[in-house]
């Protein structure tokens, strides 16, 4: 049961980084970059995604299509208030984003940025390894398991979690390279 549940877990922490890593810009547009945006509709704060369709025609534009013209001018003012960095054109039906190159020193912040999801990452994953080892000891100490089997079970925990600590670093040098890249 530890096993699977740590299994569970390590996955979960490996998805939630790419998920976070996939917000991250590159030099090319992608829909994922607004997923983060949250725009005043309806009374609440709603994702982006859930009051417009957002696509790609070029790689270096976004355009956002509302479900509602009435939300239009709330879409862009949560565009234009997030910490992206674009600038939307409002046109009464759409709104164009242009995706501007990256400079220098903004990919050296969104490699630091990455850097720190990761951390986080690996932190989720030892936290989910403690969690399995100190089910598996409590098992051992009640009995439940035997000691070989204990540490068997321990052993798998620590090979999954090296594993999913090398898909982590596997994932942020594929991620940085990007970013990085002129």
């Amino acid at each position: 049961m530890s096993f699977d549940e740590a299994k569970t877990r390590m996955e979960a922490a490996v998805e939630a980084v790419r998920r976070d890593f996939s917000t991250v810009r590159t030099g090319k547009a992608t829909p994922a970059l607004l997923d983060t945006v949250k725009v005043d509709a309806y009374g609440s704060k709603m994702p982006l995604n859930q009051v417009a369709s957002v696509s790609t025609p070029e790689p270096s534009l976004l355009v956002v299509q509302p479900f509602d013209k009435t939300l239009l001018p709330d879409i862009e003012r949560a565009i234009l208030t997030s910490d992206l960095g674009f600038n939307p054109a409002n046109d009464g039906n759409i709104i164009r984003i242009p995706v501007p190159p990256l400079n220098e020193e903004r990919r050296k912040e969104f490699a630091k940025l990455l850097h720190h999801m990761a951390e986080d990452g690996r932190v989720s994953l030892r936290h989910a390894r403690k969690i399995g080892n100190d089910e598996v000891k409590h098992a051992m100490k009640e009995h439940e398991t035997s000691e070989d089997e204990g540490h068997h079970q321990m052993d798998a925990i620590q090979k999954l979690t090296d594993a999913c600590s090398k898909q982590l670093d596997d994932m942020l040098e594929k991620k940085e390279k990007e970013v990085l890249a002129l």
